[in-house]
């Protein structure tokens, strides 16, 4: 006996059913490894960031790239395809309103830097391009830390997106201690990214904000009071044979 055209339909919607399921668990699961591995990985790489911002140069610059080149391996190893890293077009244009938001933010707080006399920008678009184009460049770099590599494992470890999103906004805004004015910026900013990060799954939009976010707060706020937004050793030792510049530092 040949089975029905309901049964047939049936059949289909049982198995888009069964597809969704799938599809919307996938970033929990990772295809080799465990919750073990995630941990381990999570440990490893954020130790070796914490030990890049208290070591004194020469040797932090090389350990940044020791800590740099394990970040990429561990993030190759894992690949999940660069839709779920939110390193393509998708909701680009629907998440333009968070650098736009940014944006305005910048420009109040340029404003009252400007009553406060407090405002240094560097002279002329050009100069301006040449001091922070190195330091969106790094944004880009913290977002893509953040998001791609803790974000995503703390997702697969933690039970909700929520407590995922905060304990990446913790260990982000951990990394810039004992800043006193980045620490909880970071914080906050950490938290509403993980969260944008994970409705849009679009990175771009993100670092783009941080980049507007971080250099309005070098224009705004003295180099001797945010101690040219540097951590770690970097903020302890600030002022110990250097001058004060504007462009902010990693």
């Amino acid at each position: 006996m040949q089975p029905g055209p309901d049964a047939g339909i049936q059949s289909t919607i049982q198995y888009m059913t069964r597809r969704a399921a799938e599809d919307s668990n996938s970033e929990n699961r990772r295809p080799i490894g465990g919750k073990r591995r995630d941990i381990a990985e999570l440990a490893f790489a954020y130790g070796l960031i914490l030990v890049v911002c208290w070591t004194p140069r020469p040797w932090q610059r090389v350990l940044w790239v020791v800590a740099a080149a394990t970040v990429a391996v561990l993030t190759c190893r894992s690949f999940e395809g660069l839709k779920a890293m939110g390193l393509r077009g998708t909701n680009f244009l629907r998440t333009l309103w968070v650098p736009g938001a940014a944006l305005l933010a910048a420009l109040v707080a340029a404003f009252v830097a400007d009553r406060l006399h407090t405002l240094h920008l560097p002279s002329g678009p050009l100069l301006f391009v040449r001091t922070y184009a190195a330091y969106a460049v790094w944004a880009f770099v913290q977002q893509f830390l953040m998001q791609c590599f803790f974000l995503a494992r703390l997702r697969r470890i933690l039970p909700s997106a929520t407590s995922a999103a905060f304990v990446a906004a913790f260990i982000f805004a951990a990394a810039h201690l004992p800043n006193p004015i980045l620490t909880p910026i970071t914080l906050l900013w950490g938290f509403a990214a993980c969260l944008l990060f994970l409705r849009y799954r679009s990175l771009y939009p993100l670092a783009l904000a941080h980049a507007i976010l971080g250099i309005a707060i070098a224009v705004t706020i003295p180099g001797p009071v945010v101690h040219n937004m540097r951590v770690g050793l970097g903020y302890l030792t600030y002022g110990h044979g250097h001058r004060p510049i504007t462009s902010p530092q990693p």
